[in-house]
């Protein structure tokens, strides 16, 4: 029976409002009002954004409610999904990131065959499918054998241990040592709060042989025998230490030996009976879909598939040393096979390790704050997933100091030790593979790769490369993928004599110029086959706002249902809820260990851990998203699916960094308004509301008042994001140390730029970066302050700003207004940066204050990865028929990204410090892409 805390989680998406694309310029800079409380339901409004003086063909505010309660999506640029191969975009070969489901019914549960739901299935199944029956059987009977299987001397162990959880009881540390050592952290077993092991309901904790192997080396010797004679080594040594290893042990020997699997070993596997359930509902679709539900569990278990013929394209040197990973590793056959998807090829020569962990985590998807299932296979959203990453392992490295005494590795976490999880983007299809082949192709690979890279070195949290693999070859793997046809695919923007726009002043032309010119864009008009390529991405963790969001709703559903039918007093005694409170568990573990795990876990206090989440994410996930605008990148794709709690960028697909400075600025087909540039933070809130939401039924199940703590959280979220823009947006003007009497006054110079910057079609990267060389030349630091007060040359200003012919940073010449309002503008931005500058030499730490021109350059980047490189890189890499493929653009821009804020040489300032090429402004596949 529905209860009153099930009422209210159920989300009303039919309330969501539609937003015309005409009223989208952002408020980004507006300080957030303190809001009138109000009953629940009637949400307040927080225009966290700032309006911007040169009013406006496009303004959009986002209230709590619409971001926490699915109100704001745009309906009309939600309403098409570009239908391909891959079952998403054309980037998305496995079907994981979809972003515009089109509008239909998604409240309940749909169901594509009749009106059947899954329990009425079985006796469906049992007279259509009765031929079947034992097929299905055999099937669910050879899958689920993998939640019982051991190394031959872990068989009595395992028998032991299975008997224990199925009691529920935790195993003494004499019963089973092998597991007290591979989940004991810093404050001993992490067992779940209800009585077990975090997973240990599902399957045996150490079938993963190669987590045994941590208690003894792959030669029966301690463990330590490779993994102390590097973490120990000084780098003096460390080639001496490289070439012993390389003599003694075979190539990926102590990264095998770091395995350390806590996502396993803390979370569940979907059970052997929802297991069966779901071949049978795969063989209803045919058999040969590769993709399938997943009603409960934490991951699956899938193998990659391996590329054809694999060669190393590049990798991240400073990935790897962090991995322990020596240059000769990498360069040797069994990196390359292991990191193309071939575990087992390459784990042949360590004797000992058995069979390497590989799995794909299922997750919701929510847009702006609005739950979406319908254009899931099922209608349910349990085919949301990895549809084409898989992890293949998750490794502890120990710092070179760190000392261990008894080859458990787990004491050093996290103070001694790193914890990364590696996953394969483009290892083939998963469960959560919508019909697509599960690859990624050498384009999008490339692309991820370096971004990957670049943001790490613009200093934005991120996930990170470590290597890109491509099939090579005649005989290597390919896919075929919708992509824009040779010479072009251009779309054509009116210009200012254009006789459609006799009737708008110069102004208003330039505003409908503009914003056109971003919302123009078209489909592919052609297919084309491309090489299959791996990119193995790395990050501390991967735990996706969409994956509370998913075992939240499930909660939701058995609160509102009940359980199998069951009606359900108590949540807490809920499978559903073990899932969403593991979970929880879990992130703080891995994300937040000391501000949300270690206070909570051992008095197992789950509302305290879930606030101190809430609150971490929170500024994390403010100071990404407020670092992409300065920067000027755009992700595209911002679901909460693609919302990492870390607050760390990832899943590179559609993204661009900004060539034409506009607010709704973005690369992808599909990014609607709500993934423009200048609307990112909005998503970012959006996403954040969302993982709040997600929590609540932890909190209100422990007896705390949701609503109020929901209330209370977005209204401090509200000002913690417009704080982040502020700061980001304040210290490219050089002014985020101005004393709060200047507030307003830094205020206006924001509102005041930023239409000039948009009607003039300017380059973000080019005018903040010549900006920062007017303030070197005309730094207050160089001279007296009342000189450089009363006697500023503010044509020489003028003239560095507008630089030469390919650093100019305008696209379109000034008109003799804009060149009149820039110029009152310098000088009223220079006025501002002297008497910031008097502020801060009075300050007691003013010594240890960078002058202002140096803020502004390590806050304004020379070099960002323009789209028009990345097309000549891997147009060159592709080669062709007749043309060898050549790497060398590859690692040219991967050196120029290492050093984004540094002037470079002469040929990279010469090759790459440019306003973008004006036909790769109106290009497909360059100026947008699907």
């Amino acid at each position: 029976m529905p209860t009153a805390a099930s009422a209210r989680y159920r989300k009303k998406q039919s309330r969501a409002s539609a937003c015309d694309p005409q009223d989208v310029i952002p408020n980004l800079r507006k300080k957030t009002q303190e809001p009138q409380q109000t009953k629940r339901g009637k949400k307040p409004q927080f225009p966290f954004l700032r309006k911007n003086s040169g009013g406006t063909l496009v303004t959009v505010g986002l209230s709590l409610a619409a971001a926490s309660s699915g109100i704001g999506a745009n309906s009309t640029s939600t309403a098409s999904v570009v239908q391909s191969g891959n079952g998403g975009s054309v980037n998305h070969g496995g079907g994981g990131g979809v972003a515009h489901p089109p509008a239909a019914r998604q409240d309940g549960i749909a169901n594509l065959f009749d009106e059947d739901t899954p329990e009425k299935l079985s006796d469906k199944l049992s007279s259509r499918l009765s031929s079947s029956a034992a097929s299905v059987k055999a099937r669910a009977k050879d899958a689920a054998s993998a939640f019982s299987s051991f190394k031959p001397d872990l068989n009595e162990r395992g028998a032991a241990f299975i008997a224990n959880h199925r009691s529920r009881r935790r195993p003494s540390l004499s019963e089973d040592s092998s597991v007290a050592s591979l989940n004991k952290g810093k404050h001993g077993i992490h067992k779940s709060s209800h009585g077990r092991f975090a997973g240990d309901m599902k399957r045996p904790i150490f079938q993963t042989s190669a987590l045994v192997s941590l208690k003894r080396s792959f030669t029966g010797n301690s463990v330590m025998s490779c993994t102390e004679s590097v973490a120990a080594a000084s780098s003096a040594s460390d080639a001496s230490a490289a070439d012993e290893d390389r003599r003694k042990y075979p190539p990926l020997t102590t990264f095998f030996q770091s395995f350390h699997h806590s996502y396993l070993s803390h979370l569940s596997a979907e059970t052997p009976s929802n297991l069966e359930k779901s071949l049978a509902m795969q063989l209803r679709l045919g058999g040969s879909h590769p993709g399938r539900p997943i009603y409960n569990g934490h991951y699956v278990r899938v193998r990659p598939t391996p590329l054809t013929n694999p060669k190393l394209v590049i990798y991240s040197r400073e990935m790897a040393k962090e991995l322990r990973l020596s240059s000769w590793e990498v360069q040797s056959e069994a990196f390359v096979k292991y990191f193309s998807g071939d575990v087992e090829g390459a784990t042949v020569d360590h004797e000992g390790i058995g069979e390497v962990e590989t799995w794909a985590t299922p997750y919701a998807l929510s847009i702006m704050g609005r739950r979406y299932t319908n254009n899931c296979p099922y209608g349910t959203g349990d085919g949301y997933g990895d549809g084409r990453a898989i992890s293949i392992g998750e490794v502890l490295i120990p710092k070179r100091s760190a000392s261990l005494t008894n080859g458990d590795i787990s004491q050093l976490y996290p103070v001694n030790a790193s914890r990364f999880e590696l996953q394969l983007k483009g290892a083939g299809q998963t469960p959560f593979c919508r019909g697509a082949d599960g690859r990624a192709v050498l384009r999008s690979s490339i692309r991820e790769f370096l971004a990957s890279e670049a943001m790490h070195h613009l200093g934005i949290s991120t996930t990170r490369a470590l290597s890109l693999i491509v099939s090579d070859g005649p005989e290597g793997d390919k896919s075929m993928r919708p992509w824009y046809s040779s010479g072009g695919h251009k779309v054509n923007v009116p210009s200012m004599d254009d006789p459609r726009l006799a009737q708008y002043s110069d102004k208003e032309k330039r505003e409908i110029i503009s914003q056109l010119s971003v919302q123009a864009k078209a489909d592919p008009d052609t297919m084309v086959e491309e090489k299959c390529a791996i990119t193995t991405r790395v990050a501390t963790s991967f735990v996706r706002v969409g994956h509370l969001d998913l075992f939240a709703r499930r909660v939701e559903m058995v609160q509102q249902s009940g359980d199998e039918g069951i009606e359900v007093n108590n949540v807490k005694d809920t499978e559903q809820y073990r899932e969403l409170e593991d979970m929880m568990w879990h992130a703080c573990y891995r994300e937040y260990y000391d501000e949300a795990y270690a206070p909570y876990w051992e008095m197992k206090d789950a509302t305290s851990a879930a606030l101190a989440l809430m609150k971490a994410s929170m500024k994390r996930i403010a100071e990404m998203v407020a670092g992409w605008v300065r920067v000027g990148f755009v992700q595209g794709n911002f679901n909460a699916d693609n919302c990492l709690v870390g607050g760390r960028t990832m899943d590179y697909g559609p993204f661009g960094f900004l060539d034409v400075y506009h607010p709704l600025s973005a690369k992808w087909t599909g990014s609607g308004d709500h993934f423009g540039f200048m609307n990112q933070p909005k998503a970012g809130f959006a996403n954040f509301a969302v993982l709040v939401e997600s929590l609540l039924p932890i909190i209100d199940a422990n007896g705390s008042n949701a609503d109020e703590i929901r209330d209370e959280i977005l209204v401090k979220a509200q000002k913690v994001f417009s704080h982040a823009v502020d700061k980001a947006i304040n210290s490219k003007l050089g002014l985020e140390l101005a004393p709060p009497e200047m507030a307003r006054e830094v205020d206006e110079l924001w509102e005041e730029i930023e239409p000039l910057l948009r009607t003039a079609r300017a380059d973000w990267t080019l005018f903040w970066r010549q900006l920062t060389y007017v303030a070197a030349e005309f730094s207050p630091t160089k001279s007296s302050i009342s000189e450089a007060e009363s006697h500023p040359d503010f044509d020489r200003m003028m003239e560095i700003l507008l630089g030469n012919e390919n650093t100019n940073p305008f696209y379109d010449p000034l008109s003799d207004e804009h060149r009149e309002s820039l110029l009152a503008w310098l000088q009223k931005w220079h006025k501002a940066l002297v008497c910031t500058h008097k502020h801060t030499i009075s300050l007691p730490s003013s010594d240890s204050i960078l002058p202002p021109e140096e803020r502004m350059r390590l806050s304004n980047p020379k070099y960002t990865l323009r789209e028009w490189m990345l097309v000549e890189a891997y147009t060159k890499a592709d080669g062709g028929k007749f043309v060898t493929p050549d790497f060398s653009l590859i690692h040219e821009l991967y050196s120029l990204t290492k050093d984004p804020y540094g002037d470079g040489s002469a040929e990279s300032h010469e090759k790459y410090y440019r306003r973008a090429p004006d036909e790769s402004l109106r290009a497909g596949g360059t100026a947008f892409m699907s």
